[in-house]
């Protein structure tokens, strides 16, 4: 079922009462998703100051209660929290009687699948892992950039259908991950969501450092581009001095980088190195060239600037 075919929120059967522990980034939005689908929120725990403010205004009138409480409340519960503090939640909360029998508990962990709710399952909960593929601002805009966004879903068998309902319901793309592949499922994410943040921000550092007064609007463009190309083309994508052999070019940049930014050249020369290994896979770096290309590269790893030519 695709998201243009939802039904009219009035006329989908079995509205749920919706409650959410951890009033981070994720929950709020999802739970204002759920809300824009009929469901109806109902409470909400957090502890920082912030995280008070977060829930006040993607769900206004909600109350903040206790974690506890918020079960007590709620049919279906968003466990919202960071990775290494769910086992422990999940524990306690079902060591306490919290957990009822026939609660949907939800946890939105990249890294974990639908195990780590086991104890809550053994209270009679049904356990869902359910993890948007997004990067979240805790603002309202993040229900809207839910629309599209794919969720890893992981779940007992008898519980797909319900998991994948939700996640349409929220707008999403269900991605079905098996509970083994998770922690793999969640380090691609990182490796390519979370880094790229990192090299976007030292890009627009050096860029200032070199006197150009708008990075972001030089960046905009070209990795716009460069996002899209990858993501049609893949390996075949690749430009620029590394995957033409340009060894002279890189070995001043590593000369360049190591004068005004040496924390970025052990970043430089991984990703240079690893840019070098696919090109060379794929045919796009010619092996003649390759040899002073990787000398270069291992050059720079003990501060020479390598054999530029």
């Amino acid at each position: 079922m695709s998201t243009s075919q939802q039904p009219d929120p009035s006329e989908r059967p079995a509205r749920l009462t919706v409650g959410v522990v951890g009033a981070g980034r994720v929950g709020p939005a999802l739970a204002a998703s759920l809300q824009l689908a009929g469901h109806r929120p109902v409470a909400v725990s957090g502890v920082s100051e912030t995280s008070r403010r977060r829930a006040e205004l993607m769900l206004p009138g909600v109350p903040l209660v206790a974690p506890a409480e918020v079960l007590g409340r709620a049919d279906l519960v968003l466990l919202t929290v960071p990775d290494d503090t769910l086992p422990g939640l999940v524990a306690g909360l079902a060591d306490t009687g919290a957990v009822r029998p026939g609660q949907l508990l939800v946890h939105t962990s990249g890294r974990y699948g639908a195990r780590v709710l086991d104890p809550a399952l053994r209270a009679g909960a049904l356990p869902l892992a359910l993890h948007p593929a997004m990067t979240f601002t805790g603002t309202p805009v993040d229900v809207q950039r839910l629309a599209g966004c794919s969720f890893g879903v992981t779940a007992p068998e008898e519980l797909r259908l319900a998991a994948e309902a939700l996640v349409i319901e929220m707008g999403g793309e269900p991605e079905w991950v098996a509970e083994e592949r998770r922690p793999l499922y969640h380090a691609a994410l990182a490796l390519g969501a979370n880094h790229l943040v990192t090299l976007v921000a030292q890009s627009m550092d050096l860029l200032r450092e070199a006197g150009v007064t708008a990075p972001d609007r030089m960046l905009g463009p070209l990795l716009g581009a460069a996002l899209d190309n990858a993501l049609r083309s893949g390996d075949a994508a690749l430009t620029g001095p590394v995957a033409r052999g340009d060894a002279g070019t890189v070995a001043v940049h590593i000369a360049e980088l190591r004068r005004h930014a040496p924390q970025t050249v052990s970043g430089y020369l991984a990703m240079a190195r690893a840019t070098a290994d696919r090109a060379l896979a794929h045919g796009l770096l010619k092996p003649e060239l390759a040899e002073d290309l990787l000398g270069v590269l291992a050059g720079g790893t003990d501060g020479t600037e390598g054999n530029a030519r």
